[in-house]
């Protein structure tokens, strides 16, 4: 199956296993901010939040696992089978189909806070993607830098869970596997004090003993002990490469490796691919199974605006009789964060596309100067 966890460093990061027998055709997508995202009872939301994270894409419609936006806020899917029930198509609510779930959460929501408003109205319907794509049976974590929420779609409604130890894998529900938790309060990193008998000689002959009774096997009751308590014991520097690098070993503490698992016959799950997202800066991190080198793809180095591409699927127009004004709050000049964030923005945009030649922007500016003159 599956599991999520976040982390803390200097910057906050949130990323998953996603573990199963077979692959989907996985691959990162970014959705710029301008594209236009049909749901199916609400209708088309055209300008959202751009957005970063692993999808199958059917139909030119990115079916996210797990993904993040610009604002920082992060979310992913576990499988949640036997447990998971969506509903019918409701009035005065905002219906969503199960696989619209993650864009319309990462579209809108700037923080945790928002994502619980949004939540008061939501209604998760039972309506497919396609006869091909069926329902899948899900819930959710949902994380910014300040806390983490577990969403869950069940017979008996739909329920928001304060999830205070940021790791979520499958079953059984969420209260379950925090209760679980108090059986494996005496475990510790430090070596155990001998507290069976006083008059009993007794050694910690080996390290590691603080953490006899830690689970180690691949049920998802166990995978989520043994992620929190790596997790919330975890240490690192604060730089991108320290944090980046104990993010994966987190994760690596549940792997599933081929052979392990056995799902059918000769048919076994395994770890298809780890994601850590540095939410802060907008940069997914991810390897494979077949892949352990650590590969990265930077949100804020793409074209979020489609302002670049715009040109290849429609014309540029010379028309006088409309101004337009763009209108800023210089957030840059009042926090020095975002001054930073937008002059690294600056500095990648300048060297994807040209410090002082872009050859892309001059033939498009020639050809519109061109069709000026035309109109003289």
């Amino acid at each position: 199956m599956c599991t999520a966890a976040t982390y803390k460093s200097k910057d906050f990061y949130f990323g998953r296993t996603l573990d199963y027998e077979f692959s989907y055709g996985d691959q990162i997508v970014i959705t710029p901010r301008n594209y236009s995202f049909h749901f199916r009872y609400i209708g088309d939301k055209k300008k959202h939040y751009a957005m970063i994270g692993m999808a199958h894409v059917a139909e030119n419609y990115p079916l996210y696992y797990d993904a993040m936006n610009e604002k920082g806020v992060a979310i992913a899917g576990l499988n949640f089978v036997g447990n998971a029930v969506y509903s019918e198509v409701q009035s005065d609510v905002e219906n969503i189909a199960q696989f619209e779930f993650i864009p319309w959460i990462l579209s809108q929501c700037a923080s945790l806070a928002e994502v619980r408003e949004l939540l008061d109205r939501i209604n998760i319907v039972n309506t497919p993607f396609s006869e091909q794509l069926p329902l899948a049976q899900l819930h959710w974590i949902i994380s910014d830098e300040n806390e983490s929420i577990t969403v869950e779609s069940m017979s008996h409604g739909l329920h928001i869970y304060d999830n205070p130890v940021g790791v979520l894998t499958n079953n059984p529900p969420f209260p379950q596997q925090m209760f679980q938790l108090n059986n494996y309060m005496h475990l510790s990193p430090k070596q155990p004090e001998n507290t069976f008998g006083e008059n009993l000689a007794l050694d910690a002959y080996s390290r590691g003993m603080g953490g006899i009774g830690l689970p180690g096997d691949l049920s998802s009751s166990s995978r989520f002990v043994r992620v929190a308590f790596t997790k919330i014991h975890a240490i690192s520097g604060e730089s991108e490469k320290e944090s980046v690098s104990q993010f994966f070993h987190i994760l690596g503490s549940v792997d599933q490796q081929r052979g392990c698992c056995e799902v059918a016959d000769g048919k076994y799950e395994i770890t298809l691919y780890t994601s850590c997202c540095n939410v802060t800066k907008g940069i997914y991190y991810y390897n494979t199974y077949e892949n352990h080198q650590i590969s990265a793809v930077d949100m804020y180095a793409e074209d979020l605006d489609l302002c670049r591409r715009i040109g290849q699927v429609s014309k540029t127009m010379y028309y006088p009789g409309v101004c337009v004004f763009h209108g800023y709050a210089k957030g840059s000049y009042k926090n020095k964060k975002l001054l930073k964030y937008h002059i690294c923005s600056i500095i990648k945009y300048f060297n994807k596309w040209g410090w002082f030649f872009d050859s892309k922007r001059r033939r498009i500016n020639k050809q519109v100067l061109k069709e000026l003159k035309s109109h003289e």
